[in-house]
This record gives structure tokens, C-alpha cells and sequence, in this order.
């Protein structure tokens, strides 16, 4: 029955970030249609390839594991539910804003309500959590361990890379 939970656990988790990127995808024509200009897309490829080897890996570890998880982790489930909450609040907060790419408006001001009024980047913040918790659901340890890096390694391009684009719209330039 554990099994079954956790394969359909997976499901849902590969299907809502399908979902995310058909939402991510219409408020891209939106903004483009409204002006909207891309910027630094040539790393985008990176987050795409490091989001489907995410899932790819723990499929690959949990099945080359000779134990399986027996029963699941009320602490960590709880924290993955924490962070569907937290995820949705993200993108509930930009609204048609809200991009897997960076897509500037110019002349529109930077959202500041939701969790943006307290921190610059909490979508960032909460895959990083995902990318931590719920390979520890599975019992892939080192999908755990790697991922987090990754993500940390493409933050280190991301993040300068959309604060320069905000800070080019905000200029006028």
C-alpha cells in the first residue's frame, strides 16, 4: 500500500510541474504580448535539463535500492505539504507575472505582496527545499545531496542574471 502512496505521490508531483509549465507558458504569451522581453534565456535550458534528471534520478536510485520505504515520513511529508503551500502562495502572488523564464514588462512595477514582501526570491528558496525533501521521501539520499547543488550552482547565474533584467526595465533601458 506504501508503494502504491509513493508512485502516486511521484505522479502527482511530475504532473503538477506539467501544469506549472502550461501556466508558466500562457503568462509567457501574455507578457510577451504586452511587451515583455526575455532575458537570459541561454541558461533556461540548464533548469529544464536539472528538473527532468531530478525525477529521472530518483526513479533510477529508488529503483536500484534493495529496500524500499515501508513507511513514510510524517516530518518530511509535512515539510513537502509546507512546501506545496508556500509554492502556490509564489505563484498566486505574480500572477500573470509569474514565469519558469526571465520575462521582464517594462514600466510595471515589482510585485512586493505574498511571500515577495518579505524575501526577493522565495520561489528559489522553496525548490530548493523540494529539491531536498522529496528525494528523502523516496529514500534517494543522493539525489538529496546532488540536486540541492545543482540548483544552488544555476541560482549562482539565475539570480544575477534576473536582478540585472529588473534593474535594466526599472532604468527604462
Amino acid at each position: 500500500m506504501m508503494q502504491i502512496f509513493m508512485w502516486l505521490l511521484l505522479a502527482f508531483i511530475i504532473l503538477q510541474r506539467l501544469v506549472e509549465l502550461l501556466i508558466a507558458r500562457r503568462n509567457e504569451q501574455w507578457m510577451r504580448e504586452r511587451g515583455g522581453i526575455e532575458i537570459g534565456s541561454e541558461h533556461y535550458k540548464w533548469f529544464f535539463i536539472v528538473h527532468s534528471c531530478f525525477f529521472i534520478s530518483i526513479l533510477l536510485e529508488v529503483s536500484l535500492q534493495t529496500n524500499s520505504v515501508s513507511e513514510l515520513n510524517n516530518y518530511l511529508f509535512a515539510l513537502f505539504l509546507l512546501t506545496q503551500l508556500a509554492r502556490v502562495w509564489c505563484i498566486q502572488s505574480l500572477g500573470r507575472f509569474w514565469n519558469t523564464k526571465i520575462i521582464v514588462l517594462p514600466n510595471v512595477a515589482l510585485v512586493k505582496r505574498g511571500p515577495y514582501k518579505y524575501i526577493k526570491h522565495p520561489n528559489y528558496v522553496i525548490v530548493g527545499v523540494e529539491l531536498f525533501v522529496i528525494p528523502l521521501l523516496f529514500g534517494a539520499y543522493m539525489t538529496a545531496v546532488l540536486f540541492p547543488l545543482f540548483h544552488l550552482i544555476l541560482l549562482k547565474i539565475r539570480i544575477p542574471a534576473e536582478e540585472k533584467a529588473l534593474k535594466k526595465v526599472k532604468m527604462g533601458k
